[in-house]
């Protein structure tokens, strides 16, 4: 059995987690999540917690059984406190500035900014010019999100210019040996 697959996922107050026609919905303080099961996993709930499991000892099965399981519990740490990431912008004249609620403007370099516009259930924060804040319940959409904005300017080796995670390390490399 899978360790991670055959934990209970324990249920907070105020969240609801029900199955129908194999979709698993999870309902609390934050907002809904849907996600459709895949292969034969099933899920059911049982005296607050929910236990996903496998019908057999298939490969597809048992590589799907901890994946399902990690995905039911985002879905309830989503709707209960929400998830984030935080991104920082190195760089002379680099920075970031909120616009119309979900757009955010970028100065990274580039010969005009760079607007980017948040999807549905994803927010922004700008707390200074140089850190954006992702906020949202879906783990999946504010992990992309923050992706795709690094990739915009992502950290070069020489200088550490450009958008990078908090906390990241970006490994540099010695310039150009002078004679």
């Amino acid at each position: 059995m899978s360790r991670i697959g055959r934990t209970p996922i324990a249920i907070p107050s105020g969240v609801d987690v029900w199955l129908a026609d194999r979709i698993v919905t999870a309902k609390g303080p934050q907002g809904t999540l849907r996600r459709a099961l895949p292969g034969e996993i099933v899920v059911r709930t049982d005296d607050g917690s929910v236990l996903v499991e496998r019908p057999n000892d298939e490969r597809q099965n048992r590589a799907l059984h901890g994946l399902v399981r990690s995905l039911v519990a985002n879905m309830v740490t989503g709707v209960t406190a929400g998830f984030s990431k935080e991104l920082e912008i190195v760089g002379v004249g680099y920075r970031a500035q909120a616009r119309t609620p979900g757009q955010i403007e970028l100065a990274l370099g580039f010969s005009h900014p760079v607007v980017v516009d948040a999807p549905d259930g994803v927010s922004f924060e700008v707390p200074t010019p140089t850190r954006i804040v992702v906020r949202g319940i879906d783990k999946e959409k504010v992990g992309q999100v923050a992706a795709d904005i690094r990739k915009i300017r992502k950290p070069e080796p020489y200088k550490g210019k450009g958008v990078r995670y908090a906390g990241e390390v970006v490994r540099r490399k010695a310039g150009k040996a002078a004679k």
